[in-house]
């Protein structure tokens, strides 16, 4: 595990973050939504690069919920040109990273060509070997536990799985993350305190850290005070 910045403890080896402020970014700027939800995907690259540079494992962004459809569909068809935009021009320096793309939520909701992007991008970086980055695409905690309760009880109905037999880890081993380290850190920034039907298993014993920071404003100083700040915690997981 990675030493931490404050000399403290160690850092986070999985960082989660809802990526909040776009609009209000804009709106402080008199300028449209989309100029903020652009200003956005530049703040993701700049965090995903120095949360390499930090040695972090893996990083979680909150990308498009799946309340976020509620939003106007000239919002929803920009949101989904930038996550093309952001694809084609950035998969080529996640393959030179070596970091590998991992996908949660129902992405195939999206259309056609969007879940080729994806699949694409998934593939061509499914070798690498560093740094993993996750982008959260339709994603809700509470489909996420419908759905992982649903194949447990299929396989229980089926006769291939003794109900009694159902814990906390076979429940894990169902969820999206199942093979990403443990959640150490949740980020939300622009001031809110809420976790929006995010992660909310895997949140169960992570630290959780809200700034003011409206998400375009968030950047590589950021994270590393973030990441002191961890390092300030003392996690007892229900101990002494």
């Amino acid at each position: 595990m990675i030493a931490s910045g404050s000399g403290e403890g160690p850092a986070p080896r999985h960082v989660a973050i809802i990526m909040d402020g776009n609009g209000r970014w804009a709106k402080r700027r008199h300028l449209p939504r989309v100029a903020g939800h652009k200003a956005g995907v530049d703040a993701v690259r700049k965090v995903t690069r120095a949360a390499r540079a930090m040695g972090i494992e893996a990083l979680t962004l909150y990308a498009f919920s799946s309340e976020n459809w509620r939003r106007p569909e000239e919002e929803v068809s920009d949101l989904m040109g930038l996550l093309r935009l952001f694809i084609r021009s950035d998969l080529d320096e996640l393959v030179r990273e070596n970091v590998r793309l991992r996908v949660i939520g129902d992405y195939r909701r999206f259309s056609a060509d969007i879940v080729r992007l994806v699949d694409d991008a998934i593939a061509r970086t499914a070798a690498n070997t560093g740094a993993i980055l996750v982008i959260a695409l339709n994603y809700g905690a509470h489909a996420e536990l419908v759905a992982a309760a649903q194949r447990l009880a299929t396989r229980a109905a089926a006769g291939d799985l003794d109900p009694a037999a159902i814990d906390a880890a076979a429940i894990e081993a169902e969820l999206d993350t199942a093979d990403l380290p443990p959640l150490d850190l949740v980020i939300r920034t622009s001031g809110e305190h809420r976790l929006s039907n995010f992660l909310l298993w895997q949140a169960a014993y992570a630290e959780l850290l809200f700034v003011d920071t409206l998400w375009p404003d968030f950047d590589a100083a950021a994270l590393a005070d973030a990441v002191a700040a961890f390092g300030q915690r003392q996690r007892r997981y229900g101990g002494l």
